[in-house]
């Protein structure tokens, strides 16, 4: 992972340039982008790709017409890196859990990271870290957030398409109920009662863990105002679900979303109730 942007001159081009940073992450949303290919190569005489490390080593330096940011910010490093981004980005698109979210990683956020690095690593003294793991758009302007653990790659097409021609992107803000009713999948909460996600979670992974009878768990993250307490309270009175296990359910890939944290961490923590 760079910890700086390339500064050297080039002549300017006019292809549209696109820079793809990786921040703390496991680099599942990058590899969706390069599963995409086949729909690339059909705009390189319109696209120059002038920094991506997990594909090339090629550096050019901004300014970039788009930055594409995988990961969240975990180190002090981090924090001086997205700066330079943003500053030398026209847009600035943020992709997956970690970038929006925090990340698995941001289960930290509610412990103490000390505790962490002294049971994990020989030499803490030599581990910079910060106590949070936190998403882009707490440090710098943000364009746009793509969700998901990872990303669809079709969404991230029609977004950087979108971002490049100056238009609308032309992305979901439905929950993941509406694609179970619209691939005739049987709701698993009525039917079986089922603690499933689906109601609260970003549309976007076409309700795959609905189709083969497994519950959603929410990987793309809070849907635009999801009524969480609600579904925490439907799955303790109706389906007779501990506190401890709806923390635990929230308590994944999108834990630090704000709507998601007020489950897992706001209506207290794993207790002796189960």
């Amino acid at each position: 992972m760079a910890t700086t942007a390339p500064t050297t001159a080039v002549p300017p081009s006019p292809k549209a340039r696109v820079a793809v940073w990786k921040f703390t992450s496991c680099d599942g949303c990058q590899l969706s982008l390069l599963d995409c290919e086949d729909e690339l190569l059909a705009v390189t005489e319109q696209v120059e790709i002038a920094y991506f490390m997990e594909a090339t080593s090629r550096q050019l330096p901004g300014p970039y017409d788009l930055s594409i940011v995988e990961g969240s910010i975990s180190t002090p490093e981090q924090l001086e890196l997205i700066q330079s981004v943003r500053a030398q980005s026209r847009f600035l698109l943020v992709i997956g859990a970690c970038a929006t979210a925090g990340g698995i990683q941001a289960l930290r956020n509610a412990a103490d990271i000390n505790d962490y690095i002294r049971v994990v690593y020989a030499t803490p003294e030599y581990i910079s870290t910060l106590a949070t793991s936190t998403a882009i758009s707490d440090h710098v302007k943000v364009d746009f957030e793509l969700r998901g653990c990872p990303i669809n790659k079709m969404q991230l097409l029609e977004v950087i398409n979108a971002l490049l021609n100056r238009r609308r992107p032309l992305v979901a803000d439905h929950a993941v109920c509406v694609e179970c009713k619209l691939n005739g999948t049987v709701c698993l909460a009525t039917t079986r009662g089922a603690n499933c996600m689906g109601p609260v979670t970003q549309a976007g992974c076409g309700a795959l863990c609905p189709k083969y009878h497994r519950p959603c768990f929410g990987c793309y993250g809070p849907k635009e105002n999801p009524n969480v307490s609600s579904l925490a309270n439907v799955w303790r009175s109706e389906h007779g679900a501990s506190t401890a296990h709806v923390s635990r359910t929230f308590s994944s890939f999108n834990t630090a979303a704000p709507a998601f944290a007020q489950v897992a961490r706001g209506n207290g923590t794993v207790n002796d109730d189960e």
